[in-house]
């Protein structure tokens, strides 16, 4: 499947109109929120399934927050909510909810994935390359804050405070 996901993102063509970048965006993102819901669904994996739904739920909340907050914008001059891109921090935290609960396997095409769809947000002239970023950061941390490994025998866990931040490593026997 990874490789099925590579020859679609090397497939579009460098001269796509904008409208056709907003569109492959649009159903990348679908596709990646579908498939973060769907995997744990099929199999049975409830608490997944809700920490999917937590963790694209955070992202969009963290993303329409600062939309509002800090209006900036797009760069097609079509409104002021281009700071950050919603595509890329749904699409990032999909991402990285499949990676985290299920691997790397899974992770990684989708991943290429979500790499896409921000590509494609720029590309489509909806965002500027640092709303793509923010996007990413926001769903990447979302993704892997709120979800947790299959198997719980081991896990990292991010922690922060006034005096620093770091990663604690837990392991059960």
């Amino acid at each position: 499947s990874a490789l099925c996901l590579v020859s679609v993102t090397t497939a579009m063509p460098a001269s796509a109109s904008p409208k056709g970048w907003d569109n492959a965006s649009t159903i990348g993102v679908g596709i990646l929120a579908g498939a973060a819901l769907l995997v744990p669904a099929v199999q049975g994996d409830w608490k997944g399934d809700l920490q999917a739904g937590e963790s694209l739920g955070a992202a969009f909340a963290v993303s329409y927050g600062l939309k509002k907050a800090f209006p900036e914008e797009r760069p097609d001059h079509s409104d002021r909510q281009s700071f950050p891109s919603g595509h890329a921090s749904l699409s990032f935290a999909a991402a990285a909810s499949l990676q985290n609960r299920y691997g790397w396997e899974v992770g990684l095409p989708a991943q290429i994935l979500a790499a896409f769809v921000g590509t494609a947000r720029v590309e489509a002239r909806k965002h500027h390359w640092y709303d793509v970023v923010a996007g990413a950061a926001i769903g990447e941390s979302s993704g892997f804050l709120l979800t947790s490994k299959r198997n719980s025998r081991v896990r990292v866990l991010p922690w922060g405070d006034a005096h620093g931040a770091g990663m604690a490593l837990g392991m059960r026997f």
